[in-house]
């Protein structure tokens, strides 16, 4: 017994001098503990602004369908709190879940990349940004260069930087980890270094959306949430002002992640990109640009060293069923799905995804789709 006594004495001990001397990023993670859907709960904000909303129509099918009980399982395995489908710009269908309702906020966590390239092309055609092919030096001066490479804009728009940076979600220490939780999101960035020659590899990392927002804000000498409620938010009629979360108070929006929204504003971002950036006769970012950002970066290798044929500037892309489709995507199940041919946007919002995947996407990505296609053929 006092050997056992013994041992969870040094046990605890051992625990309150991590505890006492681990970086403040590390015991706010230990706090809060997994991210979540409604962690603007938790961290300071920033609003973006609406103006005056446009309410969505309906489809005169408006929830007359409903989803079949084996496809809404797997909605409740992963959690799911929102769908929405819209088709020639009505909503066929919206279905909320887990007390969830048309005005409730949710974290997008990776589509607010998308967002974010969305930015950078207002600013290419605003001719504040030159050509993507420009250093970020030109606007990041602080940043290092390191090794002789030439980091270009388009390097941090296609993922393929070659910054040191390990993209783990589950590891207390990973960098990752410190620009959710941490406090100083500039100076984690411009601290960075890089490892590989850009412009060759796909690699997924979260610093390349969190430097372009710092680009963003130099050009602009605007928040990210103000220049984006003044591109997108306003012009788009978005029926509730969107939350931005900051890594302080009064700080920087984490960029990467942390956009809060509603399932039918978010809906906004899908039509004015399947309408080649136009919304309500308003062109809000020009069809150039979102050609450009919707197709593949195929002179790059993926993941499996194939050209790349899945990710273009920040958004997604896969066929399903002859369907060429675009998304946004967030890791706990937040997805924006745009598909051309059936002239339709999905939203679908959760606390989950699947950790299978087929064709780099998350399996349960097929299902919400199957769901949509569904409704929209029986329209």
């Amino acid at each position: 017994m006092k050997k056992l006594s013994r041992i969870l004495f040094i046990l605890l001990s051992i625990l309150l001098l991590v505890w006492l001397f681990a970086p403040a990023y590390v015991r706010n993670a230990i706090i809060h503990g997994h991210p979540n859907i409604d962690d603007f709960k938790i961290f300071e904000n920033r609003t973006v602004p609406n103006a005056q909303g446009i309410h969505w129509q309906h489809d005169s099918l408006y929830n007359i369908q409903k989803i079949d009980p084996a496809q809404l399982s797997i909605f409740d395995t992963f959690g799911t709190t929102a769908f929405v489908v819209l088709r020639d710009k009505k909503i066929i269908h919206e279905e909320y879940w887990g007390g969830a309702s048309y005005t409730t906020r949710s974290n997008s966590f990776s589509v607010a990349k998308s967002i974010v390239s969305l930015l950078i092309g207002c600013l290419i055609d605003e001719g504040k940004i030159k050509s993507l092919d420009q250093p970020i030096t030109d606007y990041l001066p602080d940043f290092k260069s390191t090794n002789g490479f030439n980091l270009r804009i388009k390097d941090l728009l296609t993922m393929s930087s070659g910054i040191d940076w390990n993209e783990g979600y589950s590891n207390l220490f990973s960098p990752t980890t410190k620009a959710y939780y941490g406090n100083h999101l500039p100076d984690q960035m411009i601290g960075l270094s890089i490892k590989s020659e850009p412009g060759k590899i796909f690699n997924y990392q979260s610093c390349n959306t969190q430097l372009l927002s710092m680009i963003i804000e130099k050009i602009t000498g605007k928040t990210l949430s103000g220049y984006a409620s003044e591109k997108l938010w306003k012009p788009m009629g978005a029926e509730h002002p969107a939350l931005w979360s900051l890594d302080r108070p009064d700080g920087v929006e984490k960029a990467y992640c942390c956009f809060n929204s509603t399932a039918t504003d978010f809906a906004r971002i899908g039509q004015m990109v399947l309408d080649s950036g136009q919304f309500n006769n308003q062109q809000i970012v020009s069809k150039t640009y979102l050609k450009q950002a919707t197709t593949p970066a195929k002179w790059l290798k993926g993941e499996d060293g194939n050209p790349l044929d899945y990710y273009g500037y920040q958004f997604w892309m896969l066929t399903y069923k002859e369907h060429k489709v675009v998304y946004a995507r967030g890791i706990l199940g937040q997805y924006i799905f745009i598909i051309p041919s059936l002239n339709a946007v999905v939203v679908h919002l959760g606390t989950n995804r699947s950790k299978e995947y087929r064709n780099h996407a998350p399996k349960d990505v097929f299902t919400y789709l199957d769901v949509a296609f569904g409704f929209i053929a029986k329209e």
